[in-house]
């Protein structure tokens, strides 16, 4: 049994991860000047080590039991109080109220929340393939979105919100909902942002908004971050400076360059040749997990792993973007590199749960289609 369950991990994803998670941990290693360099190196491994225990021991979980529309409506109450919750006990870090704080551990629920969101939407539109292209479901998905966006916005917690619309407009567009329906709804907002641009919105908060898109215009200010990120990928060139010799995290003029900013630490030390190297081993682990998608058994599998895929796309594009000065600074962590052990824990978990549902792809046959929906 365990034999058989080892057989059906995707050993090549692990593959590619790892050199992605060691990529991290050297980049951490090469802060030695800094405060506290050894204990994020330290703490991150063994997150590491306690994320690939929780991949490997969902392997073995048959998870068709989140097919059931009264178990995934419970797990997704739970973490809409959750989030709740926050606004009462939670923990201010670096201006957001998203974290609770054990001491020993901080936890950021959204992290669990955005897995949970993949799995609600995915059982939603897997019982509606057939009508999917109604305008109506466009609004019903959106508005199980709608709850987690307002939440996690209003902490403010702006980077994970917009994973959150991500993950939403990610899943309708590969559900098969009519893409002129969704313009439509698109083109609706546009119009309201414009009414309000032009006729609410005072001129205060008109430069917030563009001082946030384009976070380079104010490089003394909101956009010193950005500034620096963009200074370190730069000096990199072609090869990098060499492990260690990164001057912009390792004087501290870039910021979180353990977490938010790994990635510019990194482009640093590696130059475009290291960044080439890990944006292909992204590419790769996005293969693996959209090739698990071939293999689902029904349409909840399936639309599982198209979730899990764009969840780890989004972070990519987000984080990268923002290492880049190309999108705003929004502290969205870069998957398996960027320090913590929230993210790290649901980024195993995600993936832990795509295996467990590789233990009954092959036992199915695709066309009986006629128990999709025996889990309701």
């Amino acid at each position: 049994m365990v034999q058989k369950a080892l057989n059906r991990i995707d050993w090549l994803l692990v593959f590619f991860i790892l050199p992605i998670i060691s990529a991290g941990l050297v980049t951490m290693k090469g802060f030695a000047p800094m405060e506290d360099a050894g204990l994020f190196f330290n703490k991150q491994i063994v997150w590491i080590l306690i994320g690939f225990s929780i991949f490997f021991i969902f392997s073995f979980i048959d998870f068709r039991f989140l097919k059931r529309t009264n178990v995934l409506v419970a797990i997704y109450i739970s973490n809409v109080l959750i989030l709740l919750l926050l606004f009462i006990s939670g923990h201010i870090a670096h201006g957001s109220k998203s974290w609770f704080n054990f001491g020993f551990f901080s936890f950021q629920p959204v992290d669990m929340m955005k897995l949970v969101l993949v799995l609600v939407l995915a059982k939603y539109f897997s019982r509606r393939h057939v009508e999917v292209r109604d305008i109506k479901h466009i609004f019903i998905s959106g508005f199980y979105a709608f709850i987690p966006f307002i939440l996690v916005l209003l902490q403010p917690d702006f980077g994970s919100a917009m994973i959150i619309f991500f993950i939403w407009l990610g899943m309708v567009l590969v559900s098969g909902i009519s893409k002129v329906h969704l313009l439509a709804v698109f083109a609706a907002g546009g119009i309201i942002f414009a009414v309000f641009w032009f006729l609410v919105f005072a001129p205060y908060q008109k430069a917030r908004i563009a001082n946030f898109i384009h976070p380079l215009t104010d490089i003394h200010g909101t956009g010193y971050n950005a500034f620096q990120s963009t200074i370190a990928v730069g000096s990199g060139q072609i090869i990098g400076k060499g492990l260690g010799f990164g001057t912009q995290s390792r004087l501290k003029f870039l910021p979180q360059p353990q977490a938010d900013f790994v990635f510019s630490a990194y482009a640093e030390e590696w130059g475009f040749v290291g960044c080439i190297l890990i944006l292909l081993l992204y590419t790769l682990v996005i293969w693996r997990i959209l090739y698990c998608a071939t293999l689902g058994a029904y349409n909840f599998e399936i639309l599982f792993s198209m979730g899990i895929a764009i969840f780890f796309m989004s972070h990519i594009l987000i984080n990268v973007g923002m290492n880049l000065g190309l999108m705003p600074v929004t502290g969205i962590p870069l998957p398996f590199m960027s320090y913590g052990g929230s993210h790290l824990l649901f980024e195993f978990s995600g993936l832990g749960i795509l295996m467990g549902m590789k233990r009954y792809a092959r036992s199915v046959h695709r066309d009986d289609t006629k128990n999709e929906f025996l889990g309701a």
